[in-house]
């Protein structure tokens, strides 16, 4: 598995981006977004029941991120197709703010190396990247546990000090280096 300290890998995936007819394809790469942090999460399938509760939370806050500098991308091994059709049908997806990547040949997930051993989908992983494209925060959580999305916020912010933070450090506090 690609760890901190590693560059994230190339991609290129067909993406949701819109229900707007004829605008709800995009192709988007590792380059897609120039100088901007990237909070890339992956999750195992569409149509399944933790999976939505985190997607749309990153879609709820996905204007903290944003006033961050952050672009939030959002990735399973479904296709882009399946995408379109489960932000259709699932109101809580209808109006996401950011891509949904479709890695259906699975590329990716293998790259970042958090495929499952045995399902072959991916596990919950979220990658903080800073804007030269180093991998600075992982974290995997087995399929069976949804992430938190206000600790995927409080580490960016702690990411973008450069400095020393503590324990449960929050945006606003001091830092242990000034």
């Amino acid at each position: 598995m690609l760890t901190v300290g590693d560059r994230i890998p190339e991609f290129k995936l067909q993406a949701v981006v819109s229900l707007e007819k004829s605008k709800e394809f995009a192709e988007i790469t590792d380059k897609s977004y120039p100088d901007k942090w990237l909070v890339l999460f992956l999750w195992p399938m569409d149509f399944t029941f933790i999976c939505p509760t985190e997607i749309a939370e990153f879609g709820r806050r996905n204007k903290d991120f944003a006033d961050r500098d952050a672009q939030v991308l959002g990735a399973s091994t479904d296709s882009h197709y399946v995408h379109h059709a489960w932000r259709t049908h699932h109101a809580d997806l209808k109006s996401l703010p950011f891509p949904m990547l479709a890695d259906i040949k699975r590329e990716l997930s293998a790259a970042l190396g958090v495929l499952h051993k045995t399902d072959g989908v991916a596990l919950r992983a979220t990658f903080i990247v800073d804007p030269t494209g180093v991998i600075r925060h992982v974290s995997v959580n087995d399929l069976s546990v949804g992430r938190n999305v206000d600790e995927s916020l409080r580490i960016l912010d702690a990411l973008q000090t450069d400095e020393l933070c503590p324990c449960n450090w929050k945006q606003g506090e001091a830092t242990l280096g000034g």
